[in-house]
């Protein structure tokens, strides 16, 4: 009898620098960015050879912005076997745009993205998680625009991002023009009533490992779901310049950046992971339209 093959997790990687997150834009204009020491492509390729080291493949979402300046990065990227996929442009939250500034700046990120690879951008990730159920429209454009998949949709309670009560695992999303967009969930787990987030950035820097390994035997034994996992490459950084911001900000940013490299290292070599694209559960999926994304799943 041959022995059953581990449950495979999908592994993410959003390719930004420190200076670029939500957390500190307020402090930080765009207009400024070239004023700040650029680290993300170090950070990557530092990424990346920990990932050959592994053997797995993973999805970067870069920034446009960044391939923009790192071409180079994008196109090494690729040729390592990984898979490429669109964090915006500007790195800002799409509830703060209209439509067709999303338009905009999502056609100039995928075209910069594929450019730079001579490869074709399937997937896209909101900058902070932030299409939200006020802008659950994006998804339509995002289908227009030749996506066939998107993560961010984040079920829980935040004051940034989250839409409380969305379905936790994948699904197909119905959109304008009988289109479909294929919905990826970051993980969350379930304790006392609440939505927990789990396996992913500042959650894996700042909760226990314990709670990591935890939940992803959930996902295994209880739910038979890969983890859908993400980070950022100034994650793996406790070198980075210091940006002076609010308490809450600095907490979010900066705690337990000098263990996330040793974390991530002890993740890769325990658990086997993918890239989206070759997530091979994608022809199971439910499917909702706008109005039902919160509907319950029958798997939770």
């Amino acid at each position: 009898m041959s022995a059953v093959a581990p449950l495979s997790h999908i592994m993410s990687v959003d390719v930004e620098d420190y200076f670029q997150v939500e957390a500190f834009t307020a402090h930080v204009r765009k207009s400024e960015w070239e004023r700040y020491p650029l680290r993300v492509n170090e950070n990557t390729r530092r990424i990346l050879d920990l990932f050959d080291e592994a053997g797995i493949k993973a999805t970067f979402f870069f920034v446009g912005w960044v391939a923009d300046k790192f071409p180079a990065l994008v196109k090494e990227t690729a040729a390592r076997g990984h898979e490429l996929a669109c964090h915006s442009y500007w790195h800002r939250l799409v509830y703060s745009l209209d439509p067709e500034e999303f338009r905009s700046d999502t056609r100039r990120a995928k075209d910069v993205i594929e450019q730079s690879s001579g490869t074709r951008v399937c997937g896209y990730r909101a900058p902070s998680w932030s299409i939200t159920r006020q802008s659950l429209w994006a998804l339509d454009i995002l289908a227009e625009e030749g996506f066939t998949y998107d993560s961010s949709i984040y079920p829980i309670h935040h004051d940034i991002y989250g839409v409380p009560g969305a379905k936790k695992f994948p699904y197909q999303h119905m959109c304008a023009g009988k289109r479909t967009l294929q919905e990826f969930p970051p993980a969350t787990i379930k304790i006392a009533g609440g939505t927990l987030p789990a396996a992913g950035g500042g959650y894996l820097r700042i909760f226990p490992m314990a709670f990591t390994h935890w939940a992803f035997r959930q996902y295994v034994r209880r739910y038979g779901k890969p983890v859908v996992v993400y980070f950022h490459p100034w994650e793996i950084d406790p070198q980075q310049p210091r940006i002076e911001a609010g308490l809450r900000s600095r907490i979010r940013h900066y705690t337990n950046l000098n263990k996330m490299e040793g974390r991530l290292a002890r993740l890769i070599s325990t658990y086997p992971f993918h890239a989206f694209r070759d997530e091979p559960d994608v022809l199971q999926l439910s499917t909702v339209t706008g109005d039902d994304v919160t509907a319950p799943d029958e798997r939770t």
